[in-house]
């Protein structure tokens, strides 16, 4: 076990200089290597101690459909740290014209995390600690922006049934056993990114009560709601500085070097 510990640091040194050169193959094969020589242990540990940034850009180049032993294995605490940064990845092109493509990706990435896993316990440590702050309320918004009639839905089967609900819906949207799993987890979590994406409502059997239009037609919608686009860029204004420890001051401009 010694000689594990004392290969870690070292680890942890290679994979964040592949992953800030952008070789994110490599930095994967660094990890399988760990895992095969170590344990997947070893691997948690690398994960929990190399930089949130560089967690979140390894990270996002892998979604629900690339396995990655960063989805598989990443500690709860170190994956809601990075998703601060994940934000930064994004081109401002993209944001601008196709910003659902983004949400849809965010959501593989959440889902593959979230369900990459059978652990039960480990399920709700990941929606518990990724929904426990500021940024991560908003990246739940962004997902749950997707399906916005359902998530009402989901807030009346909250209200009614609390803890016993199930991921029962009169929609197909991927996006409610995400919704109905962070509300499972933690109720607190589910109610920040509920009213981060209904900002007028902040009490739950209120929204519940709320009637959604789609109808492109209605010039004034009934329910107040975040456009994807603007929950992307809010997230955008939430991504640390990666130059201090402090969130102010000397704060480096989005896609000039954010990760250098």
């Amino acid at each position: 076990m010694s000689d594990e510990k004392s290969n870690l640091p070292a680890i942890s040194k290679q994979v964040t200089e592949l992953v800030l050169a952008g070789s994110l193959g490599h930095a994967e094969q660094a990890f399988a290597d760990a895992a095969e020589q170590h344990g997947d242990l070893a691997v948690a540990e690398v994960l929990q101690n190399i930089p949130p940034h560089v967690t979140a850009l390894h990270m996002a180049g892998f979604d629900g459909g690339k396995l990655s032993l960063a989805t598989l294995l990443v500690p709860p605490k170190a994956w809601a740290d990075s998703l601060a940064y994940i934000a930064a990845t994004w081109n401002e092109d993209m944001i601008e014209d196709d910003p659902e493509r983004i949400a849809e990706s965010l959501f593989s990435h959440i889902h593959g995390v979230v369900f990459g896993t059978e652990d039960e316990e480990r399920r709700r440590e990941l929606l518990q600690e990724a929904s426990a702050t500021d940024h991560g309320a908003t990246v739940f918004a962004i997902v749950f922006s997707l399906a916005p009639k359902e998530m009402l839905e989901v807030a009346g089967e909250v209200i009614s049934k609390g803890q016993y609900i199930t991921a029962q819906s009169s929609s197909d949207s991927d996006v409610v056993p995400l919704a109905v799993a962070l509300a499972q987890a933690s109720e607190d979590g589910w109610d920040r990114a509920l009213f981060e994406l209904f900002p007028e409502f902040r009490h739950s059997a209120d929204l519940a009560d709320a009637e959604y239009s789609d109808d492109p037609d209605d010039e004034e919608p009934s329910v107040l709601q975040r456009s994807t686009k603007e929950l992307l860029y809010r997230l955008r204004k939430q991504v640390p500085s990666t130059r201090s420890g402090s969130t102010r001051g000397g704060r480096r401009n989005l896609g000039t070097g954010i990760f250098s």
